[in-house]
């Protein structure tokens, strides 16, 4: 049996303080943004809706009635609301039909009669709904109650073909879109014109932006903006409606500031790191201790016309790689962003090496930055 071949030991070799007590480097400017970007009014939301339905005109590729039981009973219902009286038949034999759930986001202040897309996904064993035509599905919200009816032919991004002895797919056959595929029958009641306050919900919630936020606002109203929390800006109109008081705010410009936060994705190796993050002086030396086993047997093979036998002899390839070439790299003071990402390229250090190197630098105290691991 063939042995796992690689094994993989990358470790830090050194890292040391190199100063105490140096200066910092200057504070970033964050970006400039318009208000609208960076907040969420209250209860000016979008909603999720979901269905069920069936979609037809399959060629061989819906649902098998045997397997998906809950797609015969809805074609039954189906057909007897349109007068058709199919219980005393046999069983259905039709491969041209799915059941499908219908999902949609119904947008804040949708008004009866507008359009929405729709996602329809297979439920059962139905291997492409392309060329499908849904047939009429109501979408309920979360309090059960029908806010619109989706209906259309479907659009299957990916395809799928297949003969006797390969095939060939890309992407998801079992899921399509339907553009505007779905018209609003129910409004959701929201009165924003007679609200006495609003309030902002800061996306990325930090003291800085919502203290500039209430105060670029005050310099256009005064005394309108209250700073809550740190997600949190209240808007009380003093004269005039709040739509009003809205429109004049939302693209006002506000310096956004955010912690310095390095996001790390282990299971991917990806590393997204925001522009204040800050290294101490420190020095580091990365290698690693690479060692590949390679099994490759050979058959041996009697003499001919011999009493011998054929015999598997091992033959085994071990190559180590003790990282001897890397060499100490030095982070100066205050490294920004810029210098920090040079550093370790210049040290050939990879994603998932960067990873141990960060967590490293943090528990050294080196990194003034906040580490999150997704």
């Amino acid at each position: 049996m063939p042995i796992p071949s690689k094994y993989r030991a990358p470790a830090l070799a050194a890292i040391m303080a190199l100063g105490l007590g140096l200066g910092a480097a200057p504070a970033h400017a964050g970006p400039t943004t318009r208000i609208k970007d960076i907040v969420d009014i209250e209860n000016v939301r979008p909603n999720q809706l979901v269905g069920y339905g069936l979609v037809v005109g399959l060629q061989g590729t819906g649902d098998r009635i045997r397997n998906a039981p809950f797609t015969e009973e809805t074609m039954l219902a189906m057909l007897e609301r349109m007068g058709v009286n199919v219980r005393s038949a046999n069983q259905m034999r039709t491969q041209n039909v799915a059941a499908v759930t219908v999902t949609a986001t119904l947008p804040p202040f949708s008004r009866a009669g507008s359009k929405i897309d729709v996602q329809v996904s297979a439920l059962g064993d139905a291997t492409s709904l392309q060329g499908g035509i849904l047939v009429a599905s109501s979408l309920r919200g979360m309090d059960g109650e029908i806010y619109a009816v989706a209906q259309g032919p479907v659009a299957v991004s990916g395809f799928r073909a297949q003969g006797q002895a390969a095939s060939v797919s890309r992407g998801v056959t079992t899921s399509a879109r339907i553009a505007d595929g779905a018209l609003v029958e129910r409004e959701v009641p929201f009165a924003l014109r007679s609200a006495t306050s609003l309030k902002l919900a800061l996306k990325n919630p930090d003291f800085t932006t919502a203290f500039q936020i209430a105060k670029v606002i005050n310099s256009k109203a005064p005394g309108v903006a209250t700073v809550l929390d740190p997600s949190t800006v209240e808007l009380k109109p003093s004269a005039g409606s709040p739509v009003d008081l809205v429109a004049q705010i939302e693209n006002l410009p506000v310096t956004v500031d955010q912690p310095a936060r390095i996001v790390i994705n282990e299971a991917s190796g990806t590393v997204v790191m925001g522009a204040d993050v800050r290294i101490s002086p420190v020095a580091i030396a990365q290698g690693g201790l690479t060692i590949s086993v390679t099994e490759t047997p050979v058959a041996s093979q009697p003499e001919p016309f011999s009493n011998g036998q054929t015999q598997v002899l091992p033959r085994t390839q071990v190559d180590v790689d003790d990282g001897s070439g890397r060499s100490l790299g030095v982070l100066s003071t205050g490294a920004t962003l810029q210098s920090l990402v040079s550093g370790l390229n210049a040290l050939g250090v990879s994603p998932r090496d960067l990873i141990t190197i960060l967590q490293a630098l943090r528990s050294a105290g080196a990194l003034q930055a906040e580490i999150e691991v997704q």
